[in-house]
This record gives structure tokens, sequence and C-alpha cells, in this order.
């Protein structure tokens, strides 16, 4: 039995036709993830590829009927996190308690840290949603990780 309530299931069905390109109530497996973060979730690529996504188009098709019960067990998931989670630990890096860190910590962690960025798109995320440091390398991390939510 569904634990997802009516309002819940119309909102992951409008978000899921946005992804069905010819209107065939199918999307590309690939585009899981991009479906279930604009169902405001934060999945990992881990558990997007345990739910049934694809690193590559073409590869597999999912339907509304099967994405309902992904969508529901990706809402159940403990392993994803929100903003306020990953501002925490964005803290721990803040030596001053002043709401920035060093620009190059942040730079490390997204190289090592959980689902590791390879170095080109480190730099895109960086580019994208970083502010510039101050003269001493420091950023304020509350703007970068709300500008990269939205990129999420």
């Amino acid at each position: 039995m569904s634990s997802l309530n009516p309002r819940e299931i119309e909102r992951a069905e409008f978000c899921f036709s946005i992804y069905d390109a010819d209107g065939t109530n199918v999307i590309d497996a690939v585009d899981l993830g991009n479906v279930l973060r604009a169902l405001n979730l934060n999945p990992t690529n881990a558990s997007i590829e345990r739910l049934g996504g694809t690193t590559k188009r073409g590869e597999k098709t999912i339907s509304v009927e099967e994405f309902l019960p992904i969508f529901e067990q990706a809402k159940n998931d403990k392993d994803q996190g929100g903003y306020e989670d990953f501002l925490e630990c964005l803290k721990l890096y803040d030596k001053q308690e002043n709401g920035t860190m060093l620009g190059v910590e942040l730079s490390n962690m997204l190289l090592t840290v959980g689902e590791k960025l390879e170095d080109a798109q480190a730099e895109e995320v960086l580019g994208e949603c970083m502010d510039p440091e101050d003269e001493d390398g420091f950023i304020p991390y509350a703007p970068f990780l709300k500008k990269m939510m939205v990129l999420l």
C-alpha cells in the first residue's frame, strides 16, 4: 500500500510529465535523478542507480506506473541530505565562526568527500556557485550552498 497522498502523486506525475518528451508516459532512466530532484529530493548518484536510473541515454525507460513506487522509496530513503544537513557539515570548516570557510577547503571537499567529483566537475561547480574569495582565501559558504542546491 502506498504512503503517498493524492497531492504527492499529482506532483510526482506532473514532474514526471516534464521529462516525458513525447507524451507516452515514459521517461529515459537517465532522467530519473532529475525528476526526483524536481520533487525536492536529494538522492545520491548511487541511490539513483539502485532505484533504476542509468548513466547513458537509451539504455532503459521508466513508465509513470513504475516511477511512483520509485518516488515513494526515494522519499523514504535516508541516504540523502537537505540544505540544513549540508550547512551543518560546512560549519565544521568555519574556524572563525563567521559564516566563511577557506575556498581551498571547499574545493578539497568536493574532490575527496562522499561522492567525489572529477577535477573538471568541481571546477564547474565552484565557478558557478562560489563567490569570490576574500584577500585571505575565505568564502561565505551559505550562498555557495544555496546556489548549489538550485543546480541539483
